[in-house]
């Protein structure tokens, strides 16, 4: 008879590895070969509920080969960053000085470095600024709009190898949060490794050859190649994140392996991340819920969806993942967005006439959106702040959402859209029938399940409406252009902001807001492209999101938060659908510090990476 103890042993060789590190059967050091050599000044996480130790793998599913961006997210090392309770702390940097609001002196740590071993420094900045930012090769548009000042760029100075200061002539109260954010502003570089690609370093005809060994356009396109910060598809760029990309495109599974240099250790000395190597597996998204409920994922939430809970519940013996509900915090679960620069002309007038906005919303049954697809625990809601939220004014709740059909006819009828063809279809300014196409990404059937929904009200308005799902970057560009009439898209990703963070929400200040993305365009682009807002409401929301910029401390902020609120949600820019909706998050039995009930959201929360992942660790 064969010992127990073989058996065992035998079972275990039998799995793959990663399946038995995540089983916790051994620990393997999966870094680059490098000793671990956090700064000498590291950043020492406090208050850990269990203190871990290092080894082991984690993987998790993603929708497409863009979702490795998801590295840096749920890394979430940033110059200075949130914590749960969303107040600001150096997290990257050592220190940060702040004078009026106006003068920012980064500290960096005393020996960091990028995880290839070539110390983080001073240059990194300057090397940005200078040679990327205000390149105009590389920038046609200039710097981040977040590093302007009534359109002025701040002085930039050195004082030291560890010190760099930015200075405006005014306050600049959405620098810091940018940086802070989840799709943060990287105001840094490893300058050691792009130079090899700028023309500024190299030698013209050693940069012609880079070039053309590249099939790159020029030194730009070489140089953009290789400076994927924020996309994480380029594995020889050093990180300062807590793993490090080692897997070279194309490919459907990406390891990232751990940072020998990151900044942080625990209270007890321990070097973070805990965790050895993350594994990104690119699956289709239809079968993310089927792949976490026969357990072939350590830690799931993307690609997971209310709708799939009870199937993950039932599975979660055989899967050995416990599934976690923790509470989305989006202005709306999900919102129609009509976009006011559409190139149809009579559409565009249409959406821009606040009656006809809120008879679309009039038009919406939310109590049967959330008793169809989420058993009736979701509520009504219009795109807004939530109660969680400081600058929450209860007065915001139900704007937009008080009508019903029979107040959305009558607006429509006031409007003069009281023609109908013979298929009860009110008729258009032009005589065309009143019927457009509402766009989807096509990533989740809840869009298409929710419009099925409210096509079916908006059908008794005399409005018909049909569904077209597209790739995430055809949509965009077809709502950019104009083409595209109306989109469905989750609601503002922050519905728990502080009055400290910028409004930008709420204002035409980025060109991916659905319902104006060219008035964002033009803000973003500072004028060079897009359009500049023509209507009254829009103008006076600019001018408020103004005046936060240059407000005098929290107070003023928060006023100007609140007047910003109630004109946005009095002219129903977004028809919001429901709220409180609640997100599965499947856990592995064994990992340990991952949070039970917590919110579950993108800006400012990072998804996880509010939550830490590098102090995740198997406990088996």
């Amino acid at each position: 008879m064969i010992d127990s103890r073989w058996a065992k042993l035998a079972a275990w060789a039998s799995k793959p590895l990663c399946a038995a590190l995540a089983a916790g059967c051994c620990t393997i050091g999966f870094a680059s070969g490098a000793q671990a050599e956090p700064p000498i000044e590291p950043k020492v996480v406090a208050g850990i509920e269990h203190l871990g130790q290092q080894g082991g793998e984690l993987t998790t599913l993603i929708r497409r080969t863009k979702d490795v961006r998801l590295l840096y997210v749920y890394g979430y090392a940033r110059l200075v960053g949130y914590t749960q309770d969303l107040s600001l702390e150096p997290d990257i940097l050592k220190e940060i000085e702040i004078e009026d609001g106006r003068i920012f002196t980064f500290h960096l740590r005393e020996g960091h470095k990028w995880s290839d071993g070539h110390p983080f420094t001073a240059e990194d900045f300057r090397f940005f600024w200078e040679d990327v930012a205000n390149d105009p090769k590389l920038r046609p548009s200039g710097p981040p709009v977040q590093m302007l000042v009534d359109g002025q760029p701040p002085t930039v100075e050195v004082l030291d190898e560890l010190t760099i200061r930015y200075s405006w002539s005014q306050a600049n109260p959405y620098f810091v949060p940018a940086l802070a954010a989840a799709s943060t502003m990287f105001i840094y570089r490893p300058a050691h490794y792009l130079k090899q690609f700028h023309e500024a370093y190299v030698d013209a005809a050693a940069l012609d050859k880079l070039v053309a060994d590249d099939n790159a356009r020029d030194w730009a396109q070489l140089f953009g190649r290789r400076d994927t910060i924020n996309k994480w598809t380029n594995p020889d760029l050093p990180t300062l994140q807590p793993w490090m990309q080692t897997t070279a495109m194309p490919t459907e599974r990406f390891i990232a392996v751990r940072n020998p240099y990151f900044h942080r250790v625990d209270e007890a000395g321990t070097q973070l991340p805990y965790l050895d190597r993350v594994i990104l597996e690119v699956v289709d998204k239809k079968l993310i819920p089927i792949k976490t409920g026969g357990g072939e994922t350590d830690l799931q939430a993307r690609g997971l969806f209310f709708k799939d809970v009870t199937f993950l519940k039932e599975n979660e013996e055989q899967s050995g993942l416990e599934t976690k509900l923790w509470r989305i915090a989006r202005g709306a679960h999900l919102a129609l967005y009509p976009n006011l620069n559409a190139n149809d002309a009579v559409w565009r007038d249409l959406f821009r006439d606040l009656r006809f906005r809120k008879a679309l919303s009039y038009g919406i049954d939310r109590d049967e959106i959330s008793n169809y697809l989420f058993f009736g625990l979701a509520t009504p809601a219009n795109n807004t702040v939530l109660e969680d939220s400081p600058v929450y004014d209860p007065s915001l709740a139900n704007a937009c959402l008080d009508g019903g059909l029979d107040e959305a006819n009558a607006l429509l009828d006031e409007i003069g859209l009281t023609e109908r063809n013979d298929d009860g279809l009110r008729l258009l300014p032009d005589g065309r029938p009143a019927q457009f196409i509402v766009e989807t990404a096509g990533e989740d059937t809840e869009q298409v399940d929710v419009l099925e929904l409210i096509s079916f009200k908006w059908r008794q308005l005399g409005i018909e409406i049909q569904t077209r799902p597209s790739e995430r970057e055809a949509l965009r560009n077809r709502m950019f252009s104009g083409e595209a009439l109306m989109t469905i898209w989750g609601g503002h990703d922050n519905g728990v902001p502080t009055a400290n963070m910028p409004p930008e929400d709420f204002a035409p200040t980025k060109q991916i807001h659905a319902q104006w993305p060219k008035w964002g365009q033009y803000f973003e682009t500072k004028g060079q492209a897009g359009e500049a807002p023509d209507m009254a409401e829009a103008e006076q929301l600019m001018t408020l999101f103004g005046a936060w910029q240059n407000a005098n401390g929290a107070d003023e902020q928060a006023e100007i938060w609140s007047k910003m609120l109630q004109l946005y949600a009095s002219q129903c820019y977004t028809l919001g659908t429901v709220g409180n909706v609640l997100q599965p998050v499947s856990v592995r039995q064994g990992l340990m510090n991952v949070p039970n009930d917590v919110v579950f959201n993108w800006e400012p929360h990072g998804q996880l990476g509010i939550y830490r992942p590098d102090t995740f660790w198997w406990n088996n």
